[in-house]
């Protein structure tokens, strides 16, 4: 395909997938996108993208598509489903799986997807929706080398570090899958910690700067623990994601006979805050399961 000419569609315009559409626009790209959210629509709109009314409309004319959707059924569902794509599109189409699923599922899905003359990168992201509005995602990535040359415009414009894991699709799932044992351990860990702090008496925000500024801290800590000490859980990923996620993680440790007994820990406390009705808010809402603790509130305007 000709680059100069390649037309891309993002499906799944929640946080992370309208970041990157809109960088994709921000580029110069010709950039469709859809989400069953119309007021998501309405917003990539704005900002120049092409948001037609249905799913076939935005991406009937794609060279590649970017999937930035929540598990394997939804991206089964837009491919396969009742109103699928996949059938629709044009030969030599690439793609881009971009959301977060077991390798296992990004390999199956590749082989139906060349059995109906499609090619497939495997394309987990990382970087949160504060990356995705800037461009500088992290992507590891795995898939013919041709596919990524012709969708080299696509990720210049939404990554900063494009990683190519392997020729082979997988790969890049498998990566991401790491990075999600880490993330949901330490999302978990900074919960426990900060719930540790309030039962002994201690100041929250003082806690919060100290480790901070100690060998005791992560990134993940100082991004979702000031969600705790504001008392706002308005998500950005969602406690729920990480029942999914780590999920992954310990699905694959079967796979492998592996023990992963610290993700299969911090998988309960998800699970835990899940069940308890904290499944839609903020991932750092995982602390509501702490008993005994005074959790900051809502600071008022």
């Amino acid at each position: 395909m000709s680059n100069s000419t390649s037309v891309f569609s993002v499906i799944g315009l929640g946080s992370m997938g309208m970041g990157a559409a809109k960088s994709a626009v921000s580029a110069g790209l010709t950039t469709y996108g859809f989400d069953l959210n119309p007021t998501a629509m309405s917003a990539f709109k704005e900002h120049g993208g092409m948001a037609p009314a249905t799913l076939l409309e935005a991406t009937k004319d794609a060279d590649a598509i970017l999937l930035m959707l929540v598990n394997s059924n939804q991206c089964d569902q837009v491919l396969f489903g009742e109103q699928g794509i996949a059938t629709s599109l044009k030969p030599n189409t690439v793609i881009i799986l971009g959301s977060t699923t077991s390798a296992s599922y990004a390999k199956t899905l590749n082989e139906k997807l060349q059995a109906m003359g499609l090619r497939m990168i495997d394309a987990p992201v990382s970087g949160g929706a504060a990356k995705a509005n800037t461009g500088e995602l992290s992507i590891m990535a795995s898939g013919p080398e041709q596919a990524f040359a012709d969708c080299q415009p696509l990720f210049d414009a939404i990554a900063a570090k494009l990683y190519r894991v392997s020729d082979t699709v997988g790969g890049g799932a498998s990566v991401k899958m790491i990075n999600q044992l880490l993330a949901g351990v330490h999302i978990a860990a900074a919960a426990e910690a900060m719930a540790l702090g309030l039962k002994a008496g201690l100041d929250p925000e003082m806690v919060y700067e100290i480790i901070s500024n100690s060998a005791g801290s992560s990134w993940m800590f100082q991004n979702r623990v000031p969600k705790i000490l504001s008392g706002d859980y308005t998500p950005n990923s969602m406690v729920d994601i990480f029942v999914k996620d780590l999920g992954i993680v310990l699905d694959a440790g079967k796979e492998f006979k592996f023990p992963l007994p610290i993700s299969a820990s911090a998988h309960q406390q998800f699970l835990s805050a899940s069940a308890a009705g904290y499944g839609q808010e903020d991932d750092s809402a995982v602390i509501k399961v702490y008993p005994g603790i005074n959790l900051p509130t809502t600071k008022s305007k």
